[in-house]
């Protein structure tokens, strides 16, 4: 399925040939104009107005994949976070041990729970920096099919589908409106035209979620930072399993949201503007 942009290219003066035409060979002059010898193939003749090519055309293009590939990596990311929050537990119950009695807990056990913690938090970059470029790609495919539904949908350009998840304390709000408004775009009227209500518990719950994961982690980051003491680090620690399954119950959640939203667009595309019943 293809749309084309409104407006058209204007019409070739006379005597040019129309688009889509072969321009004459490059030793013939245009009747009615001097010979001129063309420098370079491709360039206009000397005193020629150039005109544009059709302006390009948005097509719908199916999500389906880049959902499937978001959802592998939201699990994945989800396991990850499990991970992590088992190792800030043991680390948790061994602060625990050291704050009571600091001679009984052996060297080596708190050595691997550096380890732990340590492997955990490189597990974790690397699946939200793989995460993050997916969901962003999917995102940004899903707006621009949500202007294709619908263009009178949206208050906010398509870049913002990329740029709003870069702006300070913007992205706490931005990508919610986008996803809201795409939400919107992409669920069919009713048979006869009227609006048709899908809840968007999906997108709100995802979001708010997501949310308060993201703060969380941000304060974990700064207690571990500056813990220097064992109940620092025990404190840190709670949090971090907080932190943990947070993350893991906004990815959960996010899987709901983006195959929601893809079936509606599929859904969409494949039966038209109006539900069936």
């Amino acid at each position: 399925m293809s749309f084309s942009a409104p407006g058209s290219p204007p019409p070739p003066p006379p005597g040019q040939p129309p688009y889509g035409a072969a321009a004459p060979h490059p030793a013939q002059p245009y009747p009615g104009q001097p010979y001129s010898a063309q420098p370079y193939p491709g360039q206009p003749y000397p005193g020629q107005p150039v005109y544009p090519g059709p302006p390009p055309v948005d097509v719908l293009r199916s999500p389906q994949g880049l959902a499937t590939a978001l959802t592998v990596v939201l699990s994945l990311a989800a396991a990850v976070n499990l991970f992590s929050a088992g190792a800030n537990l043991f680390a948790w119950s061994l602060m625990k041990d050291v704050i009571a009695d600091p001679g009984q807990v052996p060297q080596d056990t708190l050595d691997l729970s550096d380890a732990l913690t340590g492997l955990a938090g490189g597990f974790q970059l690397l699946t939200m920096l793989g995460t993050a470029t997916v969901f962003i790609i999917w995102f940004h495919r899903v707006r621009i099919n949500g202007e294709i539904f619908r263009p009178d949908a949206f208050t906010l350009g398509r870049g913002w589908a990329i740029g709003a998840w870069f702006i300070p304390v913007g992205n706490l709000f931005l990508p919610f409106r986008v996803a809201r408004q795409t939400w919107a775009a992409s669920t069919q009227l009713g048979p006869d035209g009227s609006h048709r209500h899908v809840s968007t518990a999906p997108v709100t719950a995802w979001w708010l979620v997501w949310v308060t994961a993201a703060c969380t982690d941000r304060v974990f980051a700064q207690m571990y930072k500056r813990a220097e003491t064992p109940e620092a680090l025990r404190d840190a620690s709670v949090v971090g399993v907080a932190s943990d399954l947070l993350i893991v119950a906004a990815a959960v959640l996010a899987v709901l949201f983006v195959r929601k939203l893809t079936a509606l667009q599929n859904t969409k595309a494949a039966q038209g503007p109006y539900a069936a019943v």
